[in-house]
């Protein structure tokens, strides 16, 4: 696919889920996206909750879970499926 564009400052991290099927990305925009890996098309609204930039994202083994570590000093956790901490 195109470049997408849609965090509105850089992109600190990018992480594939388990079953390649997603790709999940953090900003210092202070915010946390999904993308749909085939289309490079955003999944739903963006994540947030970090007051600061998020330095790191990574999924859990099992592709349920979003680990997210900010320059706010908090990590935070997140249902891949919902967005919700």
């Amino acid at each position: 696919p195109d470049n997408v564009y849609s965090h509105t400052a850089g992109v600190n991290s990018v992480s594939f889920s388990p079953d390649g099927t997603r790709i999940v990305t953090s900003s210092r925009d202070s915010t946390v996206r999904l993308w749909d890996a085939a289309t490079g098309q955003p999944v739903g609204e963006p994540l947030r909750g970090h007051t600061e930039g998020v330095n790191s994202v990574s999924f859990s083994p099992d592709g349920t879970r979003i680990v997210t570590g900010s320059r706010d000093m908090t990590v935070r956790l997140w249902d891949a499926a919902t967005g919700q901490p």
